[in-house]
């Protein structure tokens, strides 16, 4: 009988995730932060191998890697076997963008025997197309969200981040490495004499993205820092951004008037 581990960081994901499936076995990483009040089972990076036996030991078979996890401070002295074997790919991997050591940590399990599930595969979680919640956007609102899209196409080939923001047809803002809470903090900032219009925050992973891993996401806390960034709404391509807390997050989007919206082609 196959079990899942959910490799556990920040954010509601992995807490959505252990609600969905109750036996799997939840893995926290020393030194990475998470929000599961529940039973974890710590490792160290360090000691990956040591990890692996873990889960074997515990019958896993499958493992879903959740949450928000800033790139680890490793230290080599505490490598053990594996990680010594493993070190030249890591620090190969390190030297490149997100993606490429996203895509080594996939291997790496995969090598070792455990299929990598996908969120979206575990949770019934993404946006569909069309308006999802609150008013339906103006011409001038989806003219910004296909002009987001243009500029994500763009950002693509760069390994940057998953989000911008565009209002009137001019760039406020783009995620990087802070992610997007700060980005819509930088955007709050901009004097209205900058926009043309209220803009929109436009949000898809990344092209040949591996959706298996860091799918993009969105949940309550997106909808209040785009409310407060003075935003018309939300514009996500459907199918492959993930929306959490969902009751919650739709009704925010009610309450505060701004939409969430799925974009079909993207």
């Amino acid at each position: 009988m196959s079990r899942l581990a959910i490799i556990s960081a920040m954010g509601l994901l992995p807490v959505e995730l252990a609600r969905a499936v109750p036996s799997a076995l939840v893995v926290t990483l020393q030194g990475v932060g998470h929000d599961h009040t529940g039973p974890v089972h710590e490792h160290q990076l360090e000691r990956l191998g040591a990890l692996f036996d873990d889960l074997k030991a515990e019958g896993v078979t499958e493992v879903v890697f959740a949450g928000a996890m800033s790139r680890p401070n490793l230290d080599p002295m505490q490598f053990d076997a594996f990680m010594q074997a493993t070190a030249p790919r890591l620090t190969e991997a390190f030297g490149q963008g997100d993606d490429v050591l996203l895509r080594l940590v996939v291997s790496l399990f995969e090598e070792n025997g455990f299929a990598v599930r996908g969120a979206h595969e575990l949770l019934q979680a993404t946006a569909n197309g069309g308006l999802i919640a609150g008013p339906a956007p103006d011409e001038r609102a989806l003219a910004d969200a296909a002009r987001g899209v243009e500029i994500l196409h763009v950002m693509s080939g760069l390994d940057l981040g998953q989000g911008v923001v565009v209002a009137g047809g001019l760039c406020l803002g783009i995620e990087t490495l802070q992610g997007t809470d700060a980005m819509l903090g930088f955007v709050a900032q901009t004097p209205k004499h900058l926009r043309r219009a209220k803009g929109v925050f436009v949000k898809a992973p990344k092209a040949g993205q591996d959706l298996r891993v860091d799918m993009p996401a969105i949940g309550p806390d997106t909808i209040r820092n785009v409310a407060q960034a003075g935003l018309a709404g939300v514009a996500l391509a459907a199918g492959r951004v993930l929306v959490l807390d969902r009751a919650v997050t739709l009704k925010l989007a009610e309450d505060l008037g701004v939409f969430i919206y799925g974009l079909e082609e993207i």
